[in-house]
């Protein structure tokens, strides 16, 4: 009697905070609150559901987003992340790819750094926060006028078609990027421009000229001792610019600035092993920067100079501030909602450029440095660096046409340590999707529900009974759920977010095996419908946090649950009102993942 009171008031408490938040209104139809609490009857459990349906929920605020993923607008009643030295948990929040250059057709590793940020703009989105998701592409510089000249086509109509490629792959993944930005629109150019020219007034851009070494394909100035065997770092080819004429940007002046910065801000750079690499880069000393060419003229014109074009770096960089309208810093603009920039998510190839000259160039136009960067690491094949002179490139579009979209985004998410190099293969993508995904989460849902749906009928079981050791255990761990994924993301530890998930799945497979609900159905009914119940429960839980990684596969088993549309986001976790409620009608389940069957892939 005192814990059916208890649940009673706490359920009450529940409702009053959402309805002082606005969430819910202060009258129903039926205004006996013990009518949104009453566990025991199915009667009451039905007329919950029936009011809860009828209930007129506000919606909040939406910023633009891409098909249909929610955005809350910021509030001091957002539910929010876990905040970390570099995020409050709560402020708008720009997460930003970078953008891709389109010297070729997209590879595995855009598909990674995509998947990476859709993830994790997903999940921020679905704790109430605002997000502005920032993907495009690069266009511009020598190694893209050179493969215009190739192919006998102008650089323009060269980039556009890349450029769609892009666009087809995040489409095809479902990445919910909220801009992509091309730097060859004339706003990003004005932006830019804009940018050159405030260093020059700051007296940080000067002319000169410039000898020295210059790989194309990385588009990058190297030093004669950065060389390995006559090749840049990365293995690129290297040529010779002897005295061309360059405006430089005097990136020495800012040696002992930067070290001091990351000595102040320890979690700028992300993994560790970046931050030691960045640093010890720039003990070793700056030179000033070129950052102008006149050997070719597919860049952006220098101010005042048009003989000159932009070093496609100091063009590209300027990307994650012009997509936000920079320099319109007016009350309400996007660039005064969310710059400084909050995550910017790069590969380690290109660490240089975001932790030494883009923060550089910041701290000389006097603007506010983003608050995090974090390089991942590189995928190889079958053990193999990835090259087209191996002929082991790996096409993503193939991956999905072959495997499935939300298939490729667990495995890519799942199999490495975000930061981390990965070796990819068929077999380990096979492997960890069949057993992860189809035999464990696809086979806990399908005969958890096929027991609902035949001895049930055909709706939540109805007259649950006490919870037992067992039963409490399981569901405070995946009440806990949520504060370990969050917590997971806010340091953009993503495979261990995925891993929270799998071993949730775990856990409730273990559970049902030690309950068997289908021994329970000959020996006592009613028990059995307090384990499915309990094992539906769980799946709510999972669904809802597995969205950010496999939205088309989380929502499927929402919708085999049951679970309204509106109740998807993480503040629906918690509280009676969003619990799988009984009596709900439940449609005949379905498959979520097919088991993946090429068996010369995989041995038995």
């Amino acid at each position: 009697m005192r814990s059916t009171f208890v649940a009673t008031m706490l359920s009450i408490l529940a409702i009053s905070v959402r309805q002082c938040r606005g969430y819910l209104p202060h009258h129903s139809k039926n205004n006996n609150p013990i009518a949104f609490t009453t566990l025991s009857t199915s009667s009451f459990r039905r007329q919950q559901q029936q009011q809860r349906r009828d209930i007129p929920i506000k919606t909040p605020t939406l910023v633009g987003c891409r098909r249909n993923s929610v955005v809350l607008a910021a509030s001091n009643n957002i539910l929010g992340t876990p905040a970390t030295s570099v995020d409050d948990g709560k402020r708008p929040f720009e997460i930003t790819t970078p953008i891709y250059y389109v010297n070729d057709k997209p590879h595995i590793g855009h598909a990674y750094t995509s998947t990476a940020c859709d993830v994790i703009a997903r999940f921020m989105r679905l704790s109430g926060r605002e997000v502005f998701f920032l993907s495009g592409t690069d266009e511009h510089g020598q190694k893209v006028e050179q493969s215009a000249e190739k192919k006998g086509i102008p650089p323009q109509e060269f980039v556009d078609d890349v450029s769609q490629n892009f666009k087809d792959l995040l489409d095809l993944l479902e990445i919910t990027n909220d801009k992509f930005i091309r730097t060859t629109e004339d706003d990003h150019k004005k932006s830019a421009q804009h940018m050159w020219k405030v260093l020059v007034d700051k007296g940080y851009i000067y002319k000169g000229t410039y000898s020295g070494w210059y790989s194309v394909r990385d588009e990058c100035f190297y030093n004669d001792s950065e060389l390995i065997d006559g090749k840049a770092p990365t293995g690129a080819e290297v040529e010779w610019v002897a005295k061309e004429d360059s405006y430089f940007f005097k990136l020495s002046a800012f040696e002992d600035k930067l070290l001091d910065y990351y000595d102040a801000n320890p979690d700028f750079i992300a993994p560790q092993t970046r931050r030691n690499e960045a640093s010890s880069f720039v003990k070793g000393g700056l030179r000033d920067l070129s950052v102008s060419r006149t050997s070719f003229t597919w860049g952006i014109p220098v101010p005042d100079d048009e003989g000159h074009i932009m070093y496609v770096w100091m063009d590209a960089l300027t990307n994650y501030m012009s997509a936000l309208g920079y320099p319109n810093n007016d009350d309400g603009s996007n660039f005064s909602k969310f710059w400084p920039a909050a995550l910017h998510i790069v590969g380690k190839d290109i660490l240089r450029f975001h932790t030494v000259y883009w923060p550089a160039f910041l701290m000389a136009a006097d603007l506010p440095l983003p608050k995090r960067v974090f390089a991942h690491g590189w995928w190889t094949k079958d053990g193999e660096k990835i090259s087209k002179s191996l002929g082991n490139t790996i096409d993503p579009v193939g991956l999905v046409e072959t495997y499935g979209v939300d298939q490729v985004r667990f495995f890519l998410m799942a199999e490495v340590n975000f930061g981390s190099d990965g070796d990819f293969s068929d077999k380990a993508l096979i492997l960890k999707v069949n057993n992860n995904l189809a035999n464990e989460l696809g086979n806990l849902c399908q005969r958890t529900l096929s027991m609902v749906f035949k001895n049930c009928d055909e709706a939540v079981p109805t007259e649950i009974g006490p919870f037992d050791k067992d039963d409490e255990e399981l569901l405070e761990s995946v009440r806990n759920l949520h504060s370990r994924c969050a917590l997971a993301i806010s340091e953009q530890a993503i495979q261990k977010y995925a891993n929270e998930l799998i071993e949730m799945v775990w856990e409730a497979n273990k559970y049902i095996d030690l309950k068997a609900p289908w021994v329970l159905r000959k020996t006592d009914p009613e028990r059995m419908k307090t384990v499915l119940y309990v094992i539906m429960e769980v799946l709510r839980h999972v669904a809802i946090l597995y969205q950010p990684i496999i939205p088309g596969s989380a929502n499927k088993i929402l919708d085999l649950l049951s679970v309204p549309d509106d109740h998807r986001s993480f503040e629906h976790l918690e509280g009676e009102e969003y619990k799988i409620l009984p009596g709900t009608t439940i449609e005949k389940p379905e498959g979520v993942f097919p088991r993946i069957e090429v068996p010369e892939l995989v041995e038995t």
